[in-house]
């Protein structure tokens, strides 16, 4: 590891946010024009974004404030707005000063006008939205669309420039800032942190982040620790904390932490500006030596904690209550204004205290010197191709997936390896694609059976090893498989290598999936608002393998059942999720390469890592997985006829169990007309109107009939499958599924205490078939009797039957 600067403390311990700048660095960079300048583009910045909280009307103050200027519902953040707006205009200083390839991610994303401001004083709002141009009229639309039916949300939104990252739900800023820098090696993403977000569990293990960086194939974060004091009225833990126990925080993380703390404008611009440009220099020196020299090593990145008061250069006090400096900063700082003329008078004479017309041209656009601070073009952290990442997203090499087919004898006759087959063909992937692709994984990658990739890329580590790593470990400084055991933070880095341009997947045991069951929300919320920017490019999909899956962690017990995930995902917009559950090897590798294909969209694919019998060859299950749904012949004995009773099923194991039942039917009742449909694409289920997937009633019908019994075995929650098909009209379906009955069980004991196993599927299909009448009574019987069986057998042995472990297709 670089040795650690010492330049980071201070003398000043105060936690006070305010006075004179303190801080280790003295530099003096700035000239007084220069200071003159950036105070004035810094109220500039702060006058857009009250102006976006309170105006509809009169945006340059041209006349007395009224009520009839004002929005009726006032709604934003103003707490947090100045700190971020602050470290924004400094670094564009630096962009400037050594033509840097910067973004900029605003953590606490609330503090959205901070963002729109600066983006557009830069220009690029207005070229992006030609409607708020640069002028008045321009101004006062911007205005008016804050927060305002029809216009813009209050967070750093997919309609804001520059933003990769909403800042809604707190807690994804930094580990989505290093998924951008990944692979992106002269790329330096500033990202705020907002002291309350740093109180996350997501936050505060993404600091790790550093331990998987390298300095030769990567770019830098630098994040700014925004201790602004406050949430939304509660004192944040970090502000609270003296110094040496903040900075031996940050130092046992692996950072080096330098300190900007005060009020007072001219010396916090000189503190800042000095501050930033030598994490910049220290962020190019450790790069240059690892570049030239050829060799990785972990530095202790710069970072800045930035201690500024809450609603900076607001008013102190309100009628004898704090403002600034205080929790009531948050958000509308002033909320009376419609009603309460005082208040207003107050707003009015801080908001000119900002000298708009000093600020603006007589026509309304930002003074020519001003103008100048800022980057041009992609320069600009607004108009930056990374932050729309799908401009630079390149198709993927993919090798054709056929060629990774299991070789299919018969239909249902052996086992075969699913997860490694596919592991060959995501090594090529990977292999093929060194600069754009990557595999994240929560510690699970070689236990879910992909371990093969290790021959194209191996596991990015940038902290010490020792010698038994050399055996089986595949650590590498320059590697193509990011595992840290936090789901978080590897969805995290995940999404912004997508939404910053690139590829990859996550791989995970379905069971802990729920610990990012918000997170995906979030993104699944982000791209479907993407694909109404017209000027959003899309970008690839998020590709989510779950393994590991319920029905095979009988070894592992209870904790361990849970597949609803599946329910969650169902939940979002149909024009973003997909559901896939292949029954066996082929099937997975065609929607695979189907899923690395696609984009804007969030896969979720579903697939166990143990071996498993094998059904179709790989042009059948070609054209199953394009269909999502469909008959399979070689299990159904009805031909063209109707059915007696259909037998469907989703996933892998559920595929098994129904064949078995099927089998069973067939050899004791062999003039039963059965028909078997496998459901690959879950959402095949839903009507065609509800979902672009879905079937119409007349192909719905076509599968399942209008009046047949539909016995369907279900890999997940059963209540999902009559979620899904609770439009349809006529037929009776019996869902089988998880229903949370699971201890430290044998595979077929765990299906039996559900009702997913063989057994219980045929005795469903008896029950539902009346005209048998009486006839099939003894089958019954049998069929109880054999469940009874292999119970004890896993109670008294401790494994299932021979028959059951064993068993194939027989027809």
């Amino acid at each position: 590891m670089a040795s650690e600067s010492n330049a980071s403390r201070h003398d000043d311990q105060s936690l006070s946010p305010f006075g004179i700048a303190r801080g280790a660095v003295n530099e003096l960079p700035l000239s007084r024009e220069e200071l003159d300048q950036y105070t004035r583009y810094f109220h500039a910045t702060l006058y857009l974004c009250l102006g976006m909280i309170y105006l509809k009307e009169n945006p340059l103050l041209r006349e007395p404030l009224k009520v009839e200027h004002f929005k009726r519902r006032l709604l934003g953040h103003w707490g947090s707005d100045a700190g971020q707006s602050f470290t924004y205009i400094h670094f564009n200083r630096l962009i400037k000063k050594y033509h840097l390839d910067a973004i900029f991610v605003s953590g606490p994303g609330h503090g959205a006008p901070a963002v729109l401001s600066n983006s557009y004083l830069e220009g690029t709002y207005s070229e992006v939205y030609p409607d708020k141009s640069e002028d008045v009229e321009g101004m006062r639309r911007f205005f008016k669309q804050f927060s305002f039916p029809g216009g813009i949300g209050s967070h750093a939104t997919p309609e804001t420039p520059g933003s990769i990252h909403e800042g809604g739900e707190l807690g994804y800023s930094i580990s989505h800032a290093f998924g951008t820098v990944f692979d992106h090696p002269n790329l330096i993403t500033v990202t705020m942190v907002g002291d309350g977000e740093a109180e996350t569990g997501p936050l505060a293990t993404s600091w790790h982040s550093t331990k998987f960086l390298n300095p030769i194939t990567d770019g830098a974060v630098i994040p700014v620790l925004h201790l602004n004091g406050y949430k939304i009225n509660n004192p944040t833990v970090l502000s609270r904390i003296s110094h040496d126990e903040l900075e031996c925080m940050f130092k046992g993380y692996g950072w080096t932490p330098y300190f900007v703390e005060g009020s007072d404008l001219d010396t916090m611009h000189q503190k800042m500006a000095g501050t930033l440009e030598k994490c910049v220099t220290e962020i190019k020196a450790y790069q240059k030596q690892a570049r030239d020299s050829g060799k990785a090593f972990r530095p202790r990145w710069p970072m800045i904690v930035l201690r500024t008061p809450k609603g900076w250069t607001g008013p102190r006090k309100l009628d004898d209550h704090y403002l600034e400096g205080f929790w009531r900063a948050h958000q509308v700082p002033i909320t009376d204004v419609l009603t309460n003329p005082k208040h207003m008078k107050v707003l009015e004479d801080w908001m000119r205290s900002y000298k708009p017309e000093e600020l603006f041209t007589e026509d309304g656009k930002l003074q020519p010197e001003l103008r100048e601070l800022a980057p041009t073009g992609m320069s600009r952290m607004s108009a930056n191709p990374v932050a729309n990442g799908g401009i630079l997203r390149r198709k993927l090499k993919i090798p054709d997936f056929r060629d990774y087919a299991y070789a299919m004898k018969k239909a249902g006759a052996e086992n075969g390896p699913s997860m490694e087959l596919f592991s060959k063909f995501l090594r090529d992937i990977m292999a093929q694609n060194m600069e754009q692709f990557r595999v994240f994984g929560p510690d699970e990658t070689e236990s879910n059976k992909l371990g093969k990739i290790y021959e194209a890329g191996k596991k990015v580590w940038m902290a010490d090893n020792f010698e038994e790593d050399a055996d089986g470990g595949n650590l590498a400084f320059a590697g193509r498989v990011m595992e840290i055991l936090s789901e978080h933070t590897c969805e995290g880095w995940l999404e912004g290598y997508i939404l910053s341009g690139r590829h990859g997947l996550l791989n995970s045991y379905e069971p802990f999936i729920h610990i990012i069951d918000s997170m995906v929300n979030q993104h699944c919320k982000w791209i479907e608002k993407c694909a109404e920017v017209e000027w959003r490019v899309p970008v690839a999909s998020l590709n989510i393998l779950l393994t590991a899956t319920v029905w095979r962690q009988d070894h592992n017990g209870f904790t361990h059942q849970d597949p609803g995930f599946l329910d969650v995902v169902a939940n979002k917009s149909p024009d973003v999720v997909r559901i896939y559950l292949p029954p066996d090897a082929n099937c997975l590798l065609s929607v695979m390469n189907h899923c690395f294909r696609s984009h804007n969209y969030v896969n979720v694919i579903v697939a166990d890592k143990q071996e498993h019998l094998q059904y179709l060859n790989m042009d059948d299950a070609i054209v199953h997985c394009t269909k999502g749904v469909g008959i399979w012949e070689f299990a159904s004995n009805c031909g063209n006829e109707e059915p007696d009773v259909v037998m469907a099923c989703c996933g892998d194991v559920p595929t098994q169990e129904s064949l078995a039942a099927v089998a069973l039917l067939r050899e004791h009742l062999p003039q039963v007309k059965i028909r078997f449909v496998n459901v690959v694409d879950l959402f095949k289920l839903i009507p065609h109107y509800d979902h672009p997937h879905g079937l119409s009633d007349d192909e719905f019908k076509a599968l399942f009939t209008e009046d047949k019994p539909v016995i369907f075995n279900f890999h997940s929650y059963p209540w999902l499958i009559h979620r899904l098909t609770y439009n349809r009209n006529g037929t009776k379906w019996v869902v089988s599924g998880y229903r949370e009955k699971g201890n430290i069980d044998t595979p077929l004991e765990l299906a039996i205490r559900n009702g997913v196993d063989r057994y219980s599927l045929a005795i469903s299909a008896l029950d539902n078939m009346p005209f048998l009448g009486n006839k099939g009574s003894s089958l019954r019987e049998l069929l109880l009797n054999t469940q009874i069986k292999a119970k004890n057998s896993a109670y008294f042995e401790g494994v299932d039957p021979k028959e059951t472990t064993d068993w194939r297709w027989p027809f």
